[in-house]
């Protein structure tokens, strides 16, 4: 063994005390933690030919990088939809690395039925039946990936094509029909080789929304003359948490032959809720369902989870047989059903929250962000300078600049409140408008921290608040 390797492994108890203190340190001053780090990033250094062992590796990197990481994992990084890491999940996690369990097969560990627990516990937590088995992905897009590859596998059950085998082509054109899609369901079709092109917008409910006109999604599966189709449906829009009539969707299958997938990246969240539960109404009807979990459960990246009624199919797309791994039989293991053969164990974060926590302790963070999300909506509605592009409809604030909001000016305002390092928020357009939204998804996130948001935003907006 290699005399440095082998010191580390005689103190490894000593290291990982040291990158615990480190991360705790961190941790605990997370809320005053600079939530964007501007300037330009340390030179590239040489790749070393003789290392320096562990602890000196944790020393340059609590000298050189850590203090150019963003507060992403704080309450007031608004950007994107982020979550923040619940301290169970951050143990999980740590024992992940640690037990460094391959769960591509079930073969000598229980780790996998672990992931199997954590599914269906999952899957009872956004209100989905048994007849849905579901996997760990790693993120949305991997997910939404997921979800439309078993439809477009579905498309092949019903033209008589085998794609597995002849591949996408062998289907001809295919029709996906959505009224918001996310940009990753651009991005599956791409890697899928259905092609983005062959996305079809269907027109929205009007009134501000982001929702599909049913209506409408009827005429357009009724104009391919009885064609199978794919749709995405939507609960959770990403600028203005809009939500799908999914229940009505569903209902059209009566008619219409289709494959409806389902992207709850986060506002599947809403059924831990009573108050929010009925805009996830009919997900369960849904043939594919994609949840992130680095979002609103708050877990470490990476983490998502895939939802399907056809594991059938699933297995015929993603299966590998191997004489080293065996053919799918019986409950598939976990290398028959997702892109990867190979993966690390990433139910173990959600399962430690969902124990530590439990239904309740996951519904109180939705239902304060949301309300912390509505109380930083009334606050910019109040700034003369500030103007909502949508009501607040759940976790999303998305607003702009009064007046002529050009991209300049409200490119100008985000590197503003970004400077600040009190607040992030991430650009958007709505409505041909560009605009900011925040992005409430954080369990540490009070309303303190809201306050502190708003008055970055009148002092980046040149508007002082009333009051």
């Amino acid at each position: 063994m290699h005399p440095t390797l082998a010191d580390d492994l005689s103190r490894l108890p000593e290291l990982l005390q040291s990158a615990r203190d480190f991360a705790a340190h961190t941790t605990a001053a997370l809320a005053e933690r600079p939530v964007a780090v501007d300037g330009a990033a340390p030179a590239r250094a040489p790749l070393p030919e003789d290392g320096a062992g562990a602890h000196a590796a944790l020393t340059r990197f609590a000298e050189r990088w850590a203090p150019g990481f963003s507060g992403s994992a704080g309450p007031r990084y608004l950007g994107f939809v982020t979550g923040g890491a619940t301290p169970a999940s951050v143990a999980g996690d740590w024992l992940t690395s640690a037990f460094d369990q391959n769960i591509s097969g079930a073969g000598g560990s229980w780790a996998a039925e672990l992931e199997r627990e954590t599914v269906a516990w999952l899957r009872e937590l956004f209100g989905l039946g048994e007849a849905h088995s579901g996997a760990f992905v790693t993120g949305a897009t991997a997910s939404n990936t997921v979800g439309l590859a078993i439809g477009r596998e579905w498309l092949g059950e019903r033209l008589g094509v085998d794609v597995s085998r002849e591949g996408a082509a062998a289907l001809g054109p295919v029709d996906v029909l959505s009224g918001s899609p996310h940009s990753s369901v651009q991005k599956a079709m791409s890697v899928l080789g259905l092609g983005r092109d062959r996305l079809s917008r269907v027109p929205l409910v009007p009134g501000n929304r982001e929702a599909v006109d049913v209506a409408a999604l009827e005429s357009a599966l009724a104009a391919l003359g009885g064609r199978p189709a794919i749709v995405v449906a939507n609960a959770g829009t990403v600028n203005t948490v809009d939500f799908d009539d999914l229940r009505a969707i569903a209902a059209l299958k009566e008619r219409y032959d289709f494959w409806l997938h389902v992207d709850a990246a986060f506002g599947g969240f809403a059924a831990l809720s009573p108050e929010y539960a009925a805009l996830v109404d009919g997900l369960d009807a849904a043939d594919s369902v994609c949840v992130d979990l680095h979002k609103w459960l708050n877990v470490p990246y990476d983490a998502a989870v895939q939802f399907t009624r056809r594991r059938d199919l699933q297995v015929r797309v993603f299966h590998n047989a191997s004489p080293y791994l065996g053919l799918p039989a019986g409950d598939p293991d976990f290398l028959h059903l997702t892109p990867e053969n190979s993966r690390r164990l990433r139910a173990l974060p959600a399962w430690f929250s969902l124990v530590a926590y439990g239904r309740a302790g996951h519904r109180e963070i939705v239902e304060r962000n949301v309300t912390l999300a509505r109380r930083l909506g009334a606050g910019i509605d109040a700034l003369p300078g500030l103007r909502l592009l949508a009501p607040v409809r759940l976790n999303v604030v998305c607003f702009t600049l009064a007046g002529d909001a050009t991209q300049e000016r409200v490119d100008a305002l985000a590197r503003s409140v970004a400077a600040s390092g009190e607040a992030y928020l991430t650009p958007t357009a709505y409505d041909g408008v560009p605009g900011l939204r925040a992005a409430f998804s954080n369990w540490r996130t009070t309303e303190a921290d809201t306050e502190r948001v708003l008055r970055v935003l009148s002092a980046a907006s040149g508007t002082p608040r009333q009051g």
